[in-house]
């Protein structure tokens, strides 16, 4: 198993980390409870350690579903989750202050089955309270033994001159990135380089566009978000562009005789240096897909090829 040790840690984690959203089961379809347990099992069986969350996915659900899944494998495994997304009284809206991180921890400790969490991310920020507070909750709550480290989610070039004072404190960080999505790719090389955090790519195969599943005439129910025109890689001009690079993919699929969706990983594993890729996975038959993104190194004629279609 290909791993890596996140930076100013001890966690030593796989490339590949199973993302927690479809395990919240809204918003991505039709989705089976035994289905993402056998994907629980399976990966830790194959080796992976790393599993990504957070408290808002499915409300909780997803959560509970890893805990769940884990069960007596909770040693053997590195979790992150993510706590600042509010939702009350049917209105969303984002929270650092001490008290909903200290709240947010104890709810998602219940629903993961654990005493600890590995690494702790702030999922969104609030723009209220200061970065040097909430590094003060954490820090409390990790001296505490609840927290092993803990991370930032969905930040960007604009956010470094208030986190360079704060270097060393956070280890990792995630954005978006994927070769149908490379408009934060320049602030996640800079973040990485000048704030010595370990980058964590989300959307890694575009919401699903990357595996080579669909055409232009793809369409989802309302039970699946990628029917709405704000997930762009599903619509209009994007879908097009984006089914160029798949088109790319599957010439280079049978040129080395790789998944589709382990080779557009595979890319960002070996463009981005350092880097770990997020893929929600709803059944074995991704996983075992998605896995092969490991244990071995694109040529550079195919990450050229790709980096060209993909710009």
């Amino acid at each position: 198993m290909e791993k890596i040790k996140i930076k100013n840690s001890d966690l030593e984690v796989s490339r590949l980390c199973i993302g927690g959203c479809p395990m919240g089961g809204y918003g991505w379809g039709k989705v089976s409870d035994d289905d993402l347990i056998d994907v629980i099992n399976q990966a830790v069986e194959m080796g992976i350690n790393f599993f990504d969350n957070a408290d808002t996915y499915g409300l909780g659900k997803s959560e509970e579903t890893l805990g769940k899944g884990l069960s007596n494998k909770r040693k053997d495994v590195v979790i992150g989750t993510k706590f600042g997304v509010r939702v009350e009284n049917g209105k969303t809206f984002y929270d650092n202050s001490k008290e909903w991180i200290n709240t947010a921890l104890e709810n998602s400790l219940r629903r993961l089955n654990t005493d600890y969490i590995d690494l702790y991310q702030v999922h969104y920020r609030d723009n209220v309270t200061p970065i040097g507070e909430v590094i003060e909750t954490l820090k409390e709550l990790q001296q505490k033994g609840y927290i092993r480290y803990f991370g930032l989610s969905n930040i960007h070039q604009k956010d470094v001159e208030e986190l360079k004072d704060y270097k060393g404190e956070f280890v990792s960080f995630q954005d978006e990135y994927s070769l149908a999505c490379r408009k934060n790719e320049e602030d996640m090389l800079d973040i990485s380089s000048k704030l010595e955090m370990t980058p964590l790519t989300w959307g890694s195969l575009g919401q699903g566009i990357l595996t080579g599943k669909y055409d232009e005439k793809a369409m989802f129910g309302k039970d699946d978000r990628r029917s709405r025109d704000i997930y762009v890689n599903f619509h209009g001009d994007k879908l097009l562009k984006n089914l160029e690079i798949v088109k790319e993919l599957k010439a280079i699929s049978e040129e080395i005789n790789k998944p589709v969706p382990a080779i557009a990983m595979r890319w960002i594993l070996d463009y981005l240096p350092n880097s770990i890729v997020l893929a929600g996975t709803k059944n074995p038959k991704q996983l075992k897909s998605n896995v092969e993104c490991l244990g071995w190194e694109l040529d550079k004629e195919f990450i050229d090829r790709l980096d060209k279609i993909s710009k």
